[in-house]
């Protein structure tokens, strides 16, 4: 079948695909994808997995004297492989698509390029830096902070959760490197007139966790951005998980593009210890509570346990501290001031455990966490990539726990196909875990249901939802999901 790309010359990012033989029903058009849409030029590729050689330095690299100096007194002593391929691009006026493992310096590999251009011609907003998650866009800031310590750097974080007034004012002020969650700068530049013109000199765009930021749930506040944005900007995306959308945008890049893979497909570090534990799942936690029990025995210093849902990641938490664990929950329920005061509680070593959703998969850069557990199996091979990246990260060892029930067994294969390799199984007697433990946990399981329903979760979790089909209907996705309900009803229906 031939297909045909229609672009929406208004935004020069995306296209969309229209099939030329087959019509449907509906007048929309099928889901845009991503791509670029100027004409293409070249397109540079390197597959390099190597280590960086031996003799190289940061100093090899153009980067600035101070920018070197800066990297010493951080601890850094020599470039990562990602650091060493792309940062020599950046300078040279490329776009860049970085593709590199979780923990192996993508953050330095962007960040201190900027800052070497924007020392050498100060002005906000220089760059602006669009990221998935609000957590992540503050530990970004903090990392921006540390390499431009010694140029007096404005950093400006803009995400959901925060006063809107604040964040307006402080656009206008003009920040040197923006850091921003999509939903909530989109906002500000279409209530307040004046901002968009904040952008109209910005020299940088880069898009952390790209494969996330670009897929469809941001195209909406992704259109809005990028109208802000000159066209003669670099652009440089990175991501430790690949997907066609990327390459396509590269491939049709503006500029001279460069696209830097250090591997092909899906890939864990090699310090990383993988294993699994098959248990029945009404067990679940007892199985966590004998594991966070035996954590200095292991010699963790501290774990962060994913969840698939908030409802589970409060109930988990309300269980531990009812067993007198200290815990910490990141979830999407939560305030941002909540959510911010329970990572700093765990990256500060003030509690040992975090209990989070995959609001927390991406990007987070603890090294005292030396246990990932996957409570629940995710759903995508991709997500269990950046959960299990959380440890193990700038070459030291860790451990990925992951608890499968009888449900999660193709789930778990499917994962092994992806990464290439099989899981380990960890050792654990079912009888010392079940005696010692599964009374305590039943009990404190009954008294933190009662309280969830105290403090009134489920009404939360209503209105949620209520603004979470609100805001699809907004993007036009809900009337999708309507349809492919109503067709598959019947199907169910004629089953039985």
């Amino acid at each position: 079948m031939d297909e045909e790309i229609q672009v929406d010359k208004n935004f020069p990012l995306f296209y969309r695909k229209k099939s030329t033989s087959i019509t449907t029903n509906s007048n929309k058009p099928p889901p845009s994808e991503i791509a670029a849409v100027a004409t293409p030029k070249v397109l540079e590729k390197e597959l390099n997995p190597n280590p960086t050689p031996a003799d190289v330095t940061f100093s090899d690299l153009g980067l600035a004297e101070w920018a070197v100096n800066t990297c010493k007194e951080l601890g850094m002593k020599r470039p990562t492989p990602v650091q060493h391929h792309c940062i020599p691009k950046i300078l040279s006026g490329q776009d860049v698509m970085g593709l590199a493992q979780t923990g192996s310096g993508k953050t330095a590999a962007f960040a201190l390029p900027i800052l070497h251009r924007l020392a050498e011609n100060p002005f906000g907003v220089f760059a602006l830096v669009v990221t998935p998650t609000r957590e992540l866009a503050y530990q970004l800031a903090e990392q921006f902070r540390a390499l431009g310590s010694g140029l007096g750097l404005r950093v400006a974080v803009i995400v959901g959760g925060m006063d809107m007034i604040n964040q307006a004012q402080s656009l206008m002020q003009r920040p040197h490197v923006v850091i921003a969650t999509p939903g909530r700068i989109k906002v500000l530049i279409e209530e307040n007139p004046d901002i968009p013109a904040v952008f109209s000199n910005t020299k940088f765009l880069v898009l952390d966790e790209a494969d996330r930021v670009l897929g469809v749930n941001f195209e909406a506040e992704l259109r809005v951005i990028f109208q802000c944005l000159p066209k003669n900007r670099q652009t440089l995306l990175f991501s430790a998980t690949m997907t066609s959308n990327l390459e396509t945008l590269l491939e049709l890049s503006a500029n001279k593009a460069y696209f830097y893979k250090a591997y092909e497909g899906f890939k864990t570090v090699e310090s990383l210890t993988q294993q699994y534990v098959f248990i029945p799942k009404h067990v679940k936690d007892v199985y966590l509570l004998h594991i966070l029990n035996k954590m200095e025995d292991m010699s963790v210093r501290s774990a962060i346990i994913f969840v698939s849902t908030c409802r589970s990641c409060e109930l988990l938490s309300l269980l531990l501290e009812q067993l007198e664990l200290e815990v910490a929950a990141l979830h999407s329920f939560k305030s941002q001031s909540l959510r911010l005061s329970a990572l700093h509680k765990f990256k500060s070593g003030q509690v040992p455990v975090l209990l989070a959703t995959d609001v927390a998969n991406r990007g987070l850069d603890i090294p005292t966490v030396d246990l990932v557990i996957n409570y629940d199996i995710p759903r995508y091979p991709e997500d269990y990539v950046h959960r299990v990246g959380r440890t193990a990260r700038a070459g030291r060892g860790g451990l990925a726990l992951s608890f499968v029930t009888q449900n999660d067994v193709d789930l778990v294969h499917e994962i092994e196909g992806v990464i290439g390799k099989q899981l380990d199984k960890f050792e654990c007697k079912e009888k010392e875990v079940l005696e010692d433990n599964i009374t305590r946990v039943y009990k404190a399981r009954r008294v933190a249901t009662m309280k969830m329903m105290d403090d009134g979760f489920e009404d939360k979790a209503k209105a949620r939802k209520a603004q979470k089909l609100k805001t699809l209907a907004e993007k036009g996705l809900l009337k999708n999901k309507s349809k492919k309900r109503k067709r598959a009803k019947p199907m169910k229906e004629s089953k039985e």
